[in-house]
């Protein structure tokens, strides 16, 4: 089992900026594809971005140039820098880990209101 565990969310103005955290533990294997999705009310979970524990990155076309994904593998962990927000990104984000399964974590909130 694997065990992820996201932080970070919060509520936040138009045009500002949020740091997302999300460490994985347990079973962990060293080759693995971490990412963030999000769901918003109404809509499907959509990915928003994810890396390979080789540093390999993708991003949906509606968050490139404005979030960034990175990872440090010692610790398991990823990070979603999102600058610019808008209130179209106000969603639950949730991470996930792929190792020989996927695991997800339970979401936080990120509301991007004035």
């Amino acid at each position: 089992q694997v065990q992820v565990v996201e932080s970070g969310g919060g509520l936040v103005q138009p045009g500002g900026s949020l740091r997302l955290s999300c460490a994985a533990s347990g079973s962990t294997r060293r080759s693995n594809v971490m990412g963030w999705y999000r769901q918003a009310p109404g809509k499907e979970r959509e990915m928003v971005a994810t890396i390979t524990s080789g540093g390999s990155t993708n991003y949906a076309d509606s968050v490139k140039g404005r979030f960034s994904i990175s990872r440090d593998n010692a610790e398991n962990t990823i990070y979603l820098q999102m600058n610019s927000l808008d209130p179209e990104d106000t969603a639950v984000y949730y991470c996930k880990y792929v190792g020989f399964r996927g695991f997800w974590g339970q979401g936080t909130q990120v509301t991007v209101s004035s």
